[in-house]
């Protein structure tokens, strides 16, 4: 019988950084072989619609304010999410949307007193910047949080803000549907 040789460990000394990325490789591969698949094939990247109607229909329900229908807005915008709570002083209707352009857009209607509103909406920085007619009506154009613009229509019984990273004609759109 012949004697089985032992064959020597290599110590970590003797460890190569070669051997230390062929580990991380093996490790990697199957974390972007997941990513991928996610992102691809399930479209992980794409926002989730949600169903405003239920929302809606709450707020027209609550009979605080009148509630517009959302009409002539095209499939391009995404409603991502939908709120109607008890607010300050009032309730607020919120619904928000992805533009056809990859912006994030809010429509706010609310009957919570302007002053309390727009500071809370804008921020404490929030100043009107001129008017704006859309569809026969006069929106008040504000600053609003960094990146952000507004469109305001102040009505007696509401108020109805369009706020957010978008173009001032995704803006007008927006307000234009309400």
């Amino acid at each position: 019988m012949e004697a089985e040789t032992e064959v020597p460990r290599p110590t970590r000394s003797e460890r190569r950084p070669r051997d230390m990325a062929l580990s991380l490789v093996v490790l990697l591969v199957p974390v972007l072989v997941v990513v991928l698949i996610y992102r691809v094939v399930q479209g992980g990247d794409q926002p989730v619609e949600v169903d405003t109607a239920s929302v809606i229909a709450q707020a027209r329900a609550a009979g605080e304010f009148p509630v517009s229908d959302m009409a002539g807005l095209d499939d391009e915008w995404l409603p991502i999410s939908a709120a109607f709570q008890q607010g300050d002083g009032g309730r607020t209707l919120r619904i928000g949307y992805v533009t056809p352009d990859d912006g994030g857009v809010q429509l706010i209607q609310s009957s919570v007193p302007v002053e309390r509103l727009l500071p809370a909406e804008l921020s404490e920085g929030g100043a009107p910047e001129g008017s704006a007619e859309v569809d026969g009506e006069t929106w008040q154009r504000y600053s609003a949080r960094k990146g952000e613009s507004a469109l305001v229509l102040l009505q007696p019984d509401r108020t109805v803000i369009v706020v957010g990273h978008a173009d001032e004609d995704e803006l007008r759109e927006l307000a234009a549907a309400v």
